[in-house]
């Protein structure tokens, strides 16, 4: 009998079963796709020699991440390349705010009226950034945290919505900035607790960058499955899973799927029933005959471009999409140029970029002429740039990928209370009724992202369990 069985090859399935085998449990992995990955993929989507990243392709958490930072993967293959600037976000006028590894660069691009403002902001906490991020991103109250006095200050700043940490700043430059750093998660600007999102991955960028995997993101998925090996655990593709009756006999049962996957296959009934899906995205990824025509210097030379006018654009398109139903006439965007820092994504000359705008939940409509539009007001001539593209809706990605149930990559809603508690209230958000059976997916804190964080932290529930029996 197996000590452990992972299912879902994702980010966080392969960071819990490296966990649970570095400890000397015998761990399988097994999963429904071909190859290993889930939200860290990279695939020829558009023409031969152009590696495009399906779903996440630059990486502040992941470069950040306690768990990651604790594994040799650079043995693996893994080596984070890193842009001029980890990002940049442009105005009508040709100019842009960036974030900057420098707080003193990203202070200066909002102007002089709020450049202080914000090294106030981010002086607390970047000194102490490694206890900082390993406090709020590890096991919900499983131990003390290592540096309360600076997590409850981050709390007093982050806890409040993200429209109040705006009002510190007087111009419309670092009110946008701060708006589309939020939005990376497709909450509600004026939710609780939406400050911190802002604040986190300003930091991040801060502390080390915004990188992206050489390679593409399947070098991350790749390193982890590698070690997970090396350590004797092993990996089942093409196997999909709709029972527990389906998988070998084990003494712990790790799922890296949707909470509504997870109560289908393990006979849960209704425990996950609250639990809501967020905003679907629509995406394009776009093979180039040459960089993006940014208007602006800055956008030229950065990883990942916020596109919107303003931060009341990117609250308009909120609100669309959550609060409307409807898809935005004019999308806030999130793009990555990964061929900034890693050239050898495309053909010399060319180069492979990735936009996406957020939709309704499930949504079956064709965003890609708002998203050319848009893009088009920052970088005229983008179309003219265009070798092929390749579109996602919401259908298209969770068919891709299940975790992300009517488009959600986020997989869960990141608004109100679940933004904190996910997948429900609960001391033990990896626990499930069954007492084999444990939950490790971005549904669980601390949320979103490839850092493998919640699969790490879910191993420690397992290994914990494992022991008292």
């Amino acid at each position: 009998m197996l000590d452990a069985v992972v299912v879902g090859a994702g980010p966080n399935g392969l960071t819990a079963a490296v966990e649970l085998a570095r400890r000397g449990f015998s761990v399988a992995v097994f999963e429904a796709r071909d190859t290993v990955g889930g939200g860290a993929r990279t695939e020829e989507l558009t023409l031969p020699g152009f590696r495009h990243d399906p779903c996440s392709a630059a990486h502040p958490l992941g470069i950040n991440s306690p768990a990651f930072r604790a594994l040799p993967l650079e043995r693996y293959g893994l080596e984070w390349l890193h842009p001029q600037l980890p990002m940049a976000h442009p105005f009508l006028d040709g100019s842009a705010a960036v974030l900057s590894r420098s707080v003193a660069e990203t202070a200066a691009s909002f102007g002089p009226r709020d450049a202080g403002a914000y090294r106030r902001l981010v002086r607390p906490f970047l000194p102490k950034w490694d206890a900082l991020v390993r406090d709020f991103m590890s096991l919900p109250l499983s131990s003390l945290p290592r540096d309360p006095v600076t997590l409850a200050r981050f709390g007093l700043a982050g806890l409040p919505p993200s429209t109040l940490l705006m009002r510190r700043f007087r111009d419309e430059r670092a009110k946008t900035l701060l708006a589309g750093l939020v939005a990376h998660v497709m909450a509600p600007l004026s939710g609780i607790a939406t400050g911190a999102i802002g604040l986190v991955f300003a930091l991040a960028a801060h502390a080390r960058g915004w990188p992206v995997a050489r390679g593409g993101s399947q070098s991350i998925s790749d390193a982890l499955a590698a070690y997970l090996v090396d350590l004797g655990g092993t990996l089942h593709t093409d196997y999909e899973v709709r029972r527990l009756d389906d998988l070998p006999p084990a003494r712990a049962y790790v799922f890296d799927t949707s909470p509504t996957a997870l109560a289908r296959i393990a006979g849960l009934g209704r425990f996950y029933e609250g639990y809501k899906y967020g905003p679907g995205v629509f995406k394009v990824d776009y093979a180039l005959d040459g960089p993006v025509p940014w208007t602006a210097e800055e956008a030229r030379v950065a990883g990942t471009v916020q596109v919107a006018a303003s931060a009341g654009e990117i609250g308009s398109a909120l609100r669309a999409v959550s609060r409307e139903g409807r898809a935005p006439e004019a999308p806030f965007l999130i793009t990555v140029q990964p061929g900034v820092a890693d050239p050898g994504r495309a053909p010399a000359g060319k180069q492979v970029f990735w936009a996406y705008g957020h939709v309704p939940n499930g949504w079956t409509g064709d965003l890609t002429d708002a998203i050319e539009r848009q893009l088009e007001r920052f970088a005229p001539g983008f179309r003219d740039r265009v070798l092929a593209r390749a579109t996602a809706g919401p259908p298209e990605l969770a068919a891709r990928n299940a975790n992300y149930v009517g488009g959600d990559i986020g997989s869960g809603a990141a608004a109100g209370l679940q933004l904190m508690l996910r997948p429900r209230l609960s001391l033990s958000p990896y626990n499930t009724p069954h007492p084999a059976v444990f939950l490790c997916s971005s549904a669980t804190p601390p949320g979103p992202g490839v850092h493998g964080m919640s699969g790490h932290n879910a191993a420690k529930a397992v290994w914990r369990r494992l022991r008292e029996v």
